[in-house]
């Protein structure tokens, strides 16, 4: 009725007179409760008058009986959210409530009413409660003193931040609050289980070190808590003392730490040498950065102590000497402390290195064991990091600048040093002394390139010719014409050198002279070096007649594809890479289709599987980021090559025939091969770019994938098919396409001799569909179900479930610009498993294996939480697909069961003894991959609650001990690790 006009709140209270004033206090209760409960919901219609009336009327009550109390403060509640309260009506609410009220006596609810009020006030009427004064303050604290529920804690902390942050008054009460919110640290709460409120221990810990941390005003008596708390035993205590104390850091000055400032480096220095936690090292330095930033900003006045000086001076002081032992165990402890101190600015940067990077000079020619050679040019290279921070060597203060001969020496001959794990730190430290802008001088610069181009080549170890050519590719940009000048050419030279030694070695060093050349190639400058060299070594390759032309061909494309990853964020350098590579490799690849065609000279290599598969990623990688204006000019091209022969863009483009790779003939049969490449260029193009003669080549495409009786033709012409209709705009000519598509599989899957081809076409045409939300997906997709239960091509159509679900590497991915809608795989979950769980239960027991293996594939790729609340209705299929004898489908189950058994132990321990002896039966399988599943499964087991699985602990200790002498290495690690877990299960402190 209030709502609708036809009553007026104040008529309201005229009707519940009788209940008001009621000598039994639990009617009056009932009648106050029932205006509260109109006037949360109606209080946005009240008139200013009603409000001052009402207001006056639950003062008044608020010294009524107890009972009724609960109610009375609802109302205010209500009240308290009116924008019409007249001025002063806030602070006249708030003093009967600290005057009347024993709020700590309430019920949580009610207390939280309470809260919520001054909430309200707060944020509306600001400027009428500061009016209070310091009493506003002192009224809360009173409210405060003693909670204890967590849900009120939350919102009181937040109220006493809003008094610090908004400047509230806080008078001589600074430290009683400080006292009324500080009682809480550390907090020790544990949620209940099934906690309907969520409210988690962390949320107590950040909303107090918010209040903590939000003025100096607490600084005196902030700190010795922290270090009282930071020397207590318990860890949790002192992993908050320490947090806290890096918060307040960011708003404490010079003034409030000076007192404490040797307790706190005492502590701090205490836990760091002493502790086994990493946890308590990490936040320990954290805080004495923290603290080292914090004397940093704080501005000095002409008469002070400097006390970040002395500061620094007392770490120096406790820390140094540690530096000259580089085999005792405090030497890395004191050289964390000095470089998180040091961290901390520019200022502290320079008066820790002024004294310790001279020192570690120094112990480096002293000692001369390569491991304590490596300790200390590890502590180097942290100080040399630090410097990164600030990317530029100042002249006039820079320590490192005096120390730069004495430096690169150093890390010069730790590069030329016979341990490994040497010359990787010094690697290392040759990268950022490299990033230092102004650091090292030509000279310097030819020496680091010599010696990165003589570990890369010439180093035996891997590791270290790996580490070298990384911080070749990391130090080019900056240096681009030191690299292009010197090592492109010496790669170069020792990539055409032919050798007088053994082969393996010399392919060896031929492998590394690509990688390099490629891991070089990081500034466009470069590239423009470092392609045509690669180019021109793969047409020497391909004139070949050695055996090994094809692994040769497969290593310059991986470095080729590198190249063209590192070009791609380079506009320019992306383009110069396409128009160069792009032609000469469908060049190269066009002359050896027609020397094979014509039964010419040698070219063979070039047109196998291994090497086209090659081709693919570096044609691919070098059109996904062109522009649409270049990438409409390069498909110009590309596609009058493939339909129309148009072959006079291609360099050197005098062939002995004609190209034509969707001609007919068994002679065309290596032409046809080059629809790979095909593929891999018009894929790979932004959507909004315009193909020539679109549906003429889809239908070639699309003759191709079924007529070919090359499977590695006819599925890139099926892909390449799939590719083009995923991203084809909706209407009437992808519907005509798409009918020809399905009026050419349908025959062909029914029967012939290209089953295959058909069953292959389907699974990409499905898959671009299913991507996209075809309406004709669903429709191509029960064909596939159907072919389930056909014992010649089911077991293949079970497995094309798998590549319906997972990510494609070459077309129909995001990365090709592929059309992808999000949760695809959630929706096609949502849509077929129903269907594949119904024709399990009716298929003949013959084909029944087709439908767990594409159950298995289906679940296998789906995500694991939306797995988990389906895992009930699937779980017993999935217990059954263990028992089918195909190991692709037991493989299938088992990775999909491992997560589950992390993440949903509570339902897998319903069916713990199926599992076991499921996995224990697996682990005797004749395929090692299941073994090793298998036993990472029974591994996994030991997740599930420990009571359901002692009972099965000796059983499953017996059988795990014959996987323990299986012939397989990677068995037997398996075993081992699965067997300790179940021996140590139900052991104190498991």
């Amino acid at each position: 009725g209030v709502k609708d006009g036809r009553w007026t709140v104040l008529q309201l209270v005229e009707a519940l007179g009788f209940c008001l004033e009621n000598m039994d206090p639990r009617t009056r209760g009932r009648g106050i409760q029932l205006l509260s409960q109109v006037l949360l919901q109606c209080y946005s219609l009240l008139q200013e008058k009603e409000v001052l009336h009402l207001v006056l009327f639950y003062e008044s009550r608020l010294q009524d009986h107890h009972l009724v109390i609960p109610s009375v403060l609802q109302g205010l509640r209500a009240l308290s959210m009116c924008e019409v309260l007249s001025p002063g009506l806030a602070v006249s609410v708030l003093k009967a409530i600290f005057q009347e009220v024993h709020v700590q006596s309430l019920l949580q609810l009610d207390r939280h009413t309470v809260y919520s009020i001054i909430t309200n006030f707060m944020s509306t009427r600001e400027e009428e409660l500061k009016g209070l004064g310091a009493d506003f303050t002192f009224g809360f604290i009173q409210v405060m003193d003693g909670e204890k529920d967590p849900r009120n804690l939350l919102v009181a902390f937040q109220i006493v931040r809003d008094l610090i942050a908004k400047d509230y008054a806080l008078g001589p009460f600074v430290e009683e609050l400080f006292e009324v919110t500080s009682c809480y640290f550390p907090v020790d709460f544990t949620p209940p289980p099934n906690d309907p409120h969520g409210i988690q221990r962390e949320d107590l810990i950040l909303s107090l070190r918010a209040v903590l941390a939000s003025t100096p005003q607490f600084a005196e008596f902030l700190l010795p808590l922290l270090i009282e708390k930071l020397d207590s035993e318990l860890q949790s205590a002192k992993l908050d003392s320490l947090q806290t104390l890096t918060s307040c850091c960011a708003i404490y000055g010079q003034k409030e730490l000076q007192e404490f400032l040797p307790s706190l480096w005492s502590s701090l220095r205490r836990e760091v040498f002493q502790t086994a936690s990493e946890k308590i090292e990490t936040e320990c330095l954290a805080a004495l950065h923290a603290l080292s930033a914090c004397l940093s900003r704080s501005v000095l006045s002409s008469d002070s102590e400097d006390l970040l000086d002395s500061f620094l001076s007392s770490i120096l002081q406790d820390c140094r000497h540690h530096l000259c032992e580089p085999d005792m165990k405090l030497v890395w402890p004191s050289a964390k402390l000095l470089q998180a101190a040091a961290g901390a600015s520019l200022r502290t940067y320079h008066r820790i290195t002024r004294s310790v990077l001279p020192l570690l000079l120094e112990q480096y020619t002293k000692h001369q064991q390569s491991s304590q050679r490596r300790t200390i040019l590890e502590m180097l290279l942290g100080f040399l990091e630090l410097q990164q921070k600030w990317r530029h060597v100042e002249e006039d203060e820079s320590t490192l600048l005096s120390l730069q001969a004495p430096v690169c020496s150093v890390v010069f001959s730790a590069l030329t040093d016979p341990s490994v794990q040497l010359q990787l730190v010094g690697i290392k430290a040759l990268t950022v002394l490299g990033s230092l802008q102004g650091f090292l001088s030509s000279s310097d610069l030819e020496l680091v390139v010599d010696h990165l181009t003589r570990l890369a080549l010439h180093e035996e170890d891997s590791q270290s010719s790996e580490a070298a050519m990384e911080a070749a590719g990391s130090l080019a940009p900056t240096y681009p014409k030191v690299f292009s000048g010197c090592m492109v050419p010496r790669l170069e030279e020792e990539l055409q050198s032919e050798r007088e030694e053994s082969y393996r070695n010399h392919h060896s060093l031929q492998q590394r002279c690509l990688q390099a050349l490629a891991a070089v190639s990081t500034h466009t400058s470069i590239v423009r070096e470092t392609v045509p060299v690669l180019l021109q070594h793969l047409q020497k390759v391909q004139k070949g007649t050695e055996a090994r032309n094809t692994q040769d061909m497969v290593s310059v494309c991986q470095s080729l594809h590198r190249v063209a990853l590192q070009c791609q964020q380079d506009a320019e350098g992306c383009w110069y890479f396409h128009q160069t590579v792009v032609p000469c490799l469908l060049a190269m690849a066009v002359q050896a289709a027609m020397q094979e065609s014509t039964h010419t000279l040698p070219g063979k290599a070039l047109l196998e599987e291994e090497v086209l598969a090659s081709m693919i990623p570096v044609i691919s990688a070098a059109t996904t980021h062109l522009s649409p204006e270049l990438a409409a000019q390069s498909v110009s091209h590309v596609v009058p090559l493939f339909l129309d022969g148009e072959v006079s863009f291609l360099p050197q483009n005098s062939f002995p025939c004609s190209f034509q790779p969707f001609g007919d003939g068994e002679c065309l049969e290596a032409q046809r091969r080059l629809v790979a490449l095909l593929m891999a260029f018009i894929c790979s193009l932004p959507r909004n770019v315009a193909i020539p003669q679109q549906e003429w080549l889809l239908r070639e495409l699309l003759a191709l994938s079924c007529s070919c009786n090359c499977p590695f033709t006819a599925t890139t012409a099926a892909k390449c098919f799939a590719g083009l209709v995923n991203k084809h705009p909706a209407g009437q000519q992808l519907d005509e396409i798409l009918q020809l598509a399905v009026n050419k599989m349908e025959p062909s899957l029914a029967e012939g001799p290209r089953r295959m081809q058909a069953l292959t076409l389907l699974l990409w045409v499905t898959k671009a569909l299913v991507l996209r939300y075809h309406p004709l997906s669903s429709c191509l997709t029960d064909k596939l179900l159907g072919l389930l239960n056909d014992t010649e091509l089911g077991p293949a159509a079970a497995d094309g479930f798998s590549l319906l679900m997972a990510e494609s590497p070459d077309v129909l991915h995001k990365g090709c610009h592929a059309d992808v809608r999000i949760m695809f795989r959630q929706r096609f979950f949502t849509d077929n498993v129903p269907k594949l769980v119904q024709g399990f239960h009716g298929a003949g027991p013959d084909v029944k294996a087709n439908y767990l293996k594409g159950l298995s594939h289906v679940l296998n790729h789906l995500p694991k939480p939306v797995l988990v609340t389906e895992l009930p209705t699937l779980l017993p299929l999935l217990l059954e697909a263990l028992s089918c004898s195909d190991h692709v489908v037991q493989l299938s189950t088992l990775s999909c069961l491992h997560p589950l058994l992390l993440e949903a132990p509570q339902i897998m321990s319903l069916h713990v003894d199926t599992l076991v002896t499921k996995f224990l039966s697996l682990t005797s399988s004749p395929t090692m991959a299941v073994r090793i599943a298998a036993l990472r499964c029974a591994h996994a087991l030991t997740s599930l609650p420990t009571t359901v699985l002692l009972p099965y602990k000796g059983r499953v200790i017996r059988a795990l001990a014959k996987p323990l002498d299986d012939k397989k290495r990677l068995v037997r690690k398996e075993a081992v690790a699965a067997r300790g877990e179940w021996f140590l299960l139900g052991s104190p402190g498991r």
